[in-house]
């Protein structure tokens, strides 16, 4: 059983949700997350470890890049978790997947954010990362 690139987003925006919740490590977040998806027999993607690791490893420098583009004094801990989750990996993605295109990046994610969070998380997701393209 293979897993898409959307489904490996999906994992991983769930895997920095728990992170975030539980202060668990990338490793342990992964598995449980795999197990809660019954996907236990499925080995780990390369992919799905990149995006955690690397948006776990890169979240201070993602965060101060996030709260530039926050309005009325906002800050990135004030954010929902699944928005502060998604809006990091896909910044992280965008600025380091050589083969996602920016705007792929930022569709994905505008899709995650109308799968997990409320009503205004798609628009607030989009406006947020749509800022981060030249032109």
């Amino acid at each position: 059983m293979s897993i898409n690139r959307h489904e490996i987003r999906e994992l991983a925006v769930q895997s920095l949700f728990s992170i975030d919740t539980t202060k668990a490590d990338a490793a342990t977040a992964i598995k449980s997350t795999l197990e809660l998806a019954d996907l236990t027999e499925v080995e780990v993607p390369d992919y799905l470890t990149f995006l955690v690791s690397g948006t776990l490893e890169h979240e201070s420098e993602l965060d101060s890049e996030i709260s530039k583009q926050l309005k009325n004094k906002w800050t990135v801990a004030r954010l929902s978790r699944i928005d502060r989750a998604i809006l990091r990996m896909g910044l992280f993605e965008m600025q380091n997947s050589l083969e996602v295109p920016k705007k792929v990046a930022i569709n994905e994610a505008i899709e995650l954010a109308g799968d997990f969070g409320d009503k205004d998380s798609k628009a607030f997701v989009n406006g947020i990362l749509s800022n981060f393209v030249e032109g």
